[in-house]
């Protein structure tokens, strides 16, 4: 399986990331079966934000009401990892919802998982293609 997301999309990501380098930010990831087309901030409301993260609640419902009424496909997530590797985390294995994407970033690395019942990486995840593209 392969996704695509558009260069900018991608580079405005990492920005964020490192804008906040002490702090895991979070946000929603739109897009098709084959791209990733729009992504949304949320703000991190997790207690402890320098190592984990939890998408504002109210950001999640109303993309998802949204969804509903035919607006954009929620497909997953993204999030950093400011001081590890851009690879689920045992925390992250937790909180898999499966079929959902996770678009994890730290520096300048990014990389994509699907999250599943089962799965290579801690349990829960397999790795997708993610390839940035021109628009």
């Amino acid at each position: 399986m392969k996704m695509e997301i558009s260069r900018s999309l991608l580079e405005q990501i990492l920005a964020l990331a490192a804008a906040e380098p002490e702090r895991e930010i979070c946000g929603l990831l739109f897009g098709d079966a084959h791209r990733i087309t729009a992504f949304r901030p949320a703000a991190n409301v997790s207690d402890a934000p320098h190592r984990s993260f939890e998408i504002d609640p109210s950001t999640l419902f109303d993309a998802l009401r949204a969804e509903r009424r035919g607006g954009p496909r929620v497909l997953g997530h993204y999030h950093s990892h400011p001081s590890g590797e851009a690879m689920p985390s045992a925390c992250d294995a937790a909180m898999a919802e499966p079929r959902r994407l996770w678009l994890i970033v730290s520096g300048r690395e990014a990389r994509l998982w699907l999250a599943a019942n089962e799965g290579p990486v801690q349990g829960r995840f397999r790795p997708i293609a993610l390839e940035a593209c021109d628009p």
